[in-house]
């Protein structure tokens, strides 16, 4: 979430066209701020930006920046082939970078880590022979393969990942500062009377989600064909990616997995089934595809759990899960969703049987670090909370998604009887009010409630 006092200076000059504002910089800078601070592991999926925001973060706190792309043809890849002597790599970085390297005010950053021989090993050695180096080493989720007898050197490096644009950061960058103000200061009761201008942001969000590259194209020429257009390159660039990266004995399965995704979403109960992929379809038989999408950041897995007590992890069921598309924008690209269905009233919310919603949801308590997140069935599988989530105050939070502004919810209500959550959230398109027993939050003010 953002904070107030640190976005000051967002709220009264805006974002120009040429950028946008990306709330992980503050944890950028506070892990600047730490004198013991650690190599920072900086993940995140292709094309969420993270090497613009290290670019960014290195050009307005540090007088002086080494950016290494392991990718790029002219990289040292080879620099911790035959040790890690640190004087040695400093001095080799000084030639490639053409700069003097002084640890007290240069960031060292190593992009795509993972394709450098034994660079993942090396943040090791700078953590216990010279912690003085400031460093980010950043990789993508995808196609990040540890080569043999190289683990990740635990306990010696920090980590951090970085998301799709959540609504908050994508009002910014439409300029809507004002009204980011007010969500950050909880204005609920006075966002109500913006209620039309804010469902309309969402809509749009809902067809163009966060990858930052759609976000600012849309943002300086409000076309819809071109997002669409970088959205499929983007889906193109992940399945190449796929090929190139994924094991070859489960990469058929890997796609049909993928290509399954809209489907599994489309159902009225939204657990994960085998059996849309491919009929006779076993656990087994795709439980490894399904994991190296996880692993690379493309999608995400929510369990159900047996009981809705603490802790949550304890009462995880395996074998029931759903699995959740990395953005809303990419998922929206990959159902042939067409722009004129958001002119349509609501239909964008509903249609899809409200899986957008659900999906926006989960996207964005999944920001929040300190979410533990799951769902819940009960009474036989016949009814389900969508969302059941453990917060840093260890409070069990039920949270019911609502397309449109139908709010029948009979599981809900029996869930809240049987159970007595002290908070229990319905999000919809309805004003934000109190119930006797429920907090009534507007889809699009739920990224600033958490």
């Amino acid at each position: 979430m953002l904070e107030l006092v640190v976005e000051k200076s967002v709220i009264k000059s805006g974002i120009n066209h040429e950028t946008m504002y990306r709330t992980k910089i503050k944890e950028l800078i506070a892990w600047k701020l730490n004198k013991n601070k650690k190599p920072l592991v900086f993940f995140g999926a292709r094309q969420v930006g993270k090497t613009w925001l290290i670019k960014e973060f290195g050009r307005t706190q540090y007088k002086k920046m080494v950016y290494v792309n392991f990718e790029d043809e002219a990289a040292p890849k080879d620099i911790f082939k035959s040790d890690f002597h640190i004087d040695r790599i400093i001095t080799l970085l000084n030639a490639f970078a053409g700069l003097k390297i002084t640890a007290e005010d240069t960031l060292l950053v190593f992009d795509e880590i993972q394709t450098a021989v034994r660079g993942i090993t090396a943040l090791k050695y700078f953590y216990e022979k010279a912690p003085h180096y400031q460093i980010i080493a950043a990789g993508s989720l995808l196609g990040i393969n540890i080569h043999p007898n190289e683990s990740f050197p635990v306990g010696k490096v920090e980590f951090l990942s970085l998301q799709p644009l959540s609504f908050t950061e994508f009002l910014l960058a439409m300029e809507e500062a004002e009204l980011v103000e007010l969500m950050l200061k909880k204005e609920w009761e006075l966002l109500n009377t913006f209620k039309s201008k804010l469902i309309n942001y969402l809509r749009y969000y809902f067809f163009i989600g966060g990858m930052p590259e759609a976000v600012l194209r849309f943002s300086q020429n409000r076309d819809w064909k071109e997002v669409r257009k970088i959205q499929n390159n983007i889906l193109k660039a992940y399945e190449n990616d796929f090929s190139k990266h994924a094991p070859k004995e489960i990469l058929p399965r890997i796609n049909m997995v993928w290509e399954s995704i809209p489907a599994q979403l489309a159902k009225e109960n939204k657990k994960f089934i085998y059996g849309v992929i491919k009929e006779g379809a076993r656990a087994k038989d795709f439980e490894l595809a399904i994991q190296w999408l996880v692993d690379s950041g493309l999608l995400h897995k929510v369990y159900n759990v047996s009981k809705p007590s603490l802790p949550l992890t304890a009462y995880k069921e395996i074998s029931a899960f759903k699995l959740y598309h990395n953005d809303i924008g990419l998922l929206s690209a990959m159902t042939k969703l067409n722009a004129r269905t958001l002119l349509n009233g609501d239909a964008v919310f509903t249609e899809f049987k409200g899986a957008l919603s659900e999906q926006f949801v989960f996207q964005h308590l999944q920001q929040n670090d300190e979410l533990v997140i799951h769902y819940f069935t009960f009474d036989n599988s016949k009814f389900e909370i969508d969302f059941i989530i453990q917060n840093e105050n260890d409070e069990i939070i039920p949270i019911e998604v609502k397309s449109g502004e139908n709010l029948k919810a009979r599981s809900f209500k029996l869930f809240c009887d049987k159970f007595k959550p002290g908070t229990a959230i319905r999000t919809s398109l309805t004003n934000y009010h109190h119930e006797s027993w429920l907090v009534n939050m507007p889809l699009y003010l739920l990224p600033e409630y958490f």
